[in-house]
C-alpha cells in the first residue's frame, strides 16, 4: 500500500480514548497490509485519568517507537507517528526534539484548548522537518481553519492538510474519509 520509505504507522489516542478508539481501528484496518501499531498511554494501560504530563509521555514515545521499530524488524526512521488530539501533540514534539520518523500524521491535532486561542501548542513547529498529514473537523474548537492557516507555514517539512467539513473534535461519521486520506498521502511519501 504504501511506498518504499514507509514500513509501518504507529498511532496514539488522546487524552480521554485509547488505542481502540474507532478512528485508529478504522485506519489500521483499512492500511492493511500496511503494519499499523495502535499504542497505549501507560496511564491508561493502568486505568488512569488524567494523562501523565508531557516529559512522561515523550519518555515513554522514546522507548516505545524503537521497540516497535525493532519489533517490526526495521527502523524507528521508516516508520510513519501520529494519532489522535493529545497523541498527535506527542509525536510532533518528539519528532522536533529529534525523533527519527518518515512523517507524522495528526489527527484532530489540538492547536490550543477550546475557547483559549492565545495558549498556543505550536512552539516546536520550527523544528518539524518530516512531511506532515493534518486531519481536522472544520468546526473543531481546538483550532479553526484560518488558525490552522496562520501557524502551520511554521512547519519546516510538507505540509497537506485535509478539513471534514461539519466535524467537530472527534469525527463521528468520517473515519472511511480519515482512512482514505491516510492511504493516499502514505503512497505519495
Amino acid at each position: 500500500m504504501a511506498g518504499p520509505a514507509v514500513d509501518g504507522l504507529v498511532l496514539f489516542h488522546g487524552a480521554g480514548g485509547d488505542r481502540d478508539q474507532h478512528t485508529l481501528v478504522a485506519i489500521a484496518e483499512g492500511l492493511a497490509p500496511l503494519p499499523v501499531e495502535r499504542v497505549n498511554f501507560p496511564y491508561r494501560n493502568q486505568g488512569r485519568r488524567p494523562p501523565d504530563r508531557a516529559p512522561k509521555l515523550l519518555a515513554f514515545l522514546d522507548e516505545e517507537v524503537p521497540a516497535i521499530a525493532a519489533r517490526l524488524g526495521t527502523e524507528p526512521g521508516r516508520l510513519v507517528l501520529g494519532g489522535r488530539s493529545m497523541g498527535g501533540r506527542m509525536c510532533s514534539m518528539a519528532v522536533a526534539d529529534g525523533m527519527p520518523a518518515a512523517g507524522l500524521v495528526l489527527l484532530s491535532y489540538p492547536l490550543h484548548p477550546p475557547k483559549k486561542p492565545e495558549s498556543l501548542r505550536t512552539g516546536h513547529f520550527p523544528e518539524i522537518d518530516v512531511p506532515c498529514l493534518f486531519i481536522s473537523g472544520d468546526r473543531d474548537p481546538f483550532g479553526s481553519p484560518e488558525e490552522f492557516d496562520q501557524h502551520l507555514p511554521a512547519i519546516n517539512g510538507p505540509v497537506t492538510v485535509v478539513w471534514l467539513e461539519g466535524e467537530r473534535h472527534d469525527p463521528r461519521k468520517a473515519d472511511a474519509i480519515i482512512t482514505d486520506a491516510v492511504a493516499s498521502w502514505l503512497e505519495a511519501l
